[in-house]
């Protein structure tokens, strides 16, 4: 994993639309598989940061859109959540990549741009308020860090990759709902 990470760091202190070739499929499991792991801890870890921030009452967790996902039924929640969004999310922020490998405008510009875009979309998932708009750069970052490992494997490996990764990801983190929906 940490060999994973190296990749993904060293690629994102300036990314290029470079795609791996003559990599097995095999190959590129493997990595989706690690960057999902790498994508857990970093989140996990940064929703632990955001709960010590929601405990000082600057945020308020009980309405975050979290809470209302135990409406749906569990396998509508589940496509919803694990397939159609990261579906969808994919093609807006990741699939037009490619259109811009080419640009004037420098790649990494674009490639960043999309990776706070995607970040910062995920906002309203908080009751916005003054103190959730100041404090956005920490709400958000799990999505923009999240972003930027999914254009990582998009460049990389291609759109189908990234959505496998954006489907686990939003899979795992749903299953606690899914299973436990008094949480």
């Amino acid at each position: 994993m940490i060999l994973n990470l190296t990749n993904i760091l060293y690629y994102l202190k300036n990314p290029e639309y470079l795609p791996l070739e003559d990599i097995s499929v095999k190959n590129k499991l493997i990595i989706v598989l690690k960057t999902l792991g790498l994508s857990l801890i970093v989140g996990l870890g940064l929703a632990l940061l955001i709960g010590l921030i929601s405990l000082t009452g600057l945020i308020d967790m009980d309405k975050h859109k979290l809470n209302d996902l135990g409406k749906y039924p569990p396998v509508i929640l589940f496509l919803l959540v694990a397939v159609a969004a990261p579906i969808a999310e994919e093609i807006i922020f990741r699939a037009p990549l490619r259109s811009f490998k080419n640009s004037k405008i420098k790649f990494k510009y674009i490639f960043y741009a999309f990776a706070l875009i995607f970040g910062y979309v995920h906002i309203y998932n908080y009751n916005v308020t003054l103190n959730v708009l100041l404090l956005s750069p920490i709400l958000v970052s799990p999505q923009i860090i999240l972003g930027c490992f999914l254009g990582y494997l998009r460049v990389r490996l291609g759109l189908i990759y990234s959505i496998l990764l954006h489907g686990l990801y939003n899979g795992i983190l749903t299953l606690p709902v899914l299973f436990m929906p008094n949480l």
